[in-house]
């Protein structure tokens, strides 16, 4: 872990034609399907422009599930209304480099939480120091400051509320968002001499149209009566030669959950 935080990674070694594991980088699904005898599965991917096919005895749909009906025809109804309910929670990280995190020391805090307001937080970076990388210790050294966005629609409720969110996100031009930025660090700092016009030194936006798994764990989510009868454990069962992976299977925004769902996946691909 030392070693890989300021590594360069070269990508060329993912793909080599004498490794039993090849990668295979800008290659993007488009069709995946039995063939006539379901004795094996064809998918057909898109690299540089041209449509390439493959065919396996099995296959892994690890992408995002909400998309799996459009690249799996064969499904049935029942298993793509599943995989449809996965809409992903549309988020913004935005960064901000300041020159010093003098201001948040003097007022004695890390974090700002805004009650109600477009960003719901500031935060300094994480006190992380892991081989070569060393966080800014001194309130004197620069620092990124981080702050989330999430769309929020008081009357909407379920997957709609983040397709909603997804078309605010996507038609706010940067100014709205460099508007706030300033607005909300001079709101929480000014007091102790925080000038945004004079101490931002950049702002970087990161929008996630499709970001987190969607969450079950939300006021409007209805009951079930089993696990069985939740949407996204119905869209993740395995479909002839096709199982269903990703953190949208296991409704968790989490790497354990992406684990746990791709050992599951595997395993059912394994003893089918």
């Amino acid at each position: 872990m030392e070693d890989s935080v300021t590594a360069r990674l070269d990508y060329s070694v993912l793909d080599q034609e004498d490794a039993p594991l090849r990668i295979r980088l800008n290659s993007t699904a488009v069709n995946v399907s039995h063939t006539a005898d379901s004795k094996a599965v064809i998918l057909t991917y898109v690299h540089a422009g041209d449509a390439h096919t493959v065919r396996a005895k099995k296959c892994v749909m690890a992408c995002y599930n909400s998309a799996i009906p459009y690249i799996c025809p064969e499904l049935p109804e029942r298993q793509r209304a599943g995989l449809a309910y996965n809409v992903k929670i549309p988020l913004t990280y935005t960064k901000v480099m300041v020159p010093n995190w003098r201001a948040f020391a003097d007022l004695g805090i890390r974090f700002v939480y805004f009650t109600n307001d477009f960003y719901k937080q500031v935060e300094l970076d994480y006190p992380v120091s892991i081989g070569d990388y060393s966080f800014g210790a001194s309130p004197d050294q620069p620092m990124a400051l981080h702050m989330c966005h999430v769309p929020y629609f008081a009357d909407i409720q379920g997957p709609e509320q983040w397709r909603a969110g997804r078309r605010k996100l996507l038609e706010a031009p940067f100014a709205t968002y460099e508007h706030h930025v300033r607005d909300q660090l001079d709101q929480a700092l000014s007091g102790a001499g925080f000038d945004a016009d004079r101490d931002i030194m950049a702002i970087t936006v990161n929008r996630w149209a499709h970001g987190y798994a969607y969450s079950p764990d939300l006021l409007w989510e209805p009951e079930y009566d089993s696990d069985a009868d939740k949407p996204w454990v119905i869209g993740r069962q395995p479909f002839g030669r096709i199982s269903i992976a990703n953190s949208d299977a296991g409704a968790a925004a989490n790497t354990d959950s992406a684990i746990t769902q791709s050992y599951r996946a595997v395993q059912e691909a394994l003893s089918s």
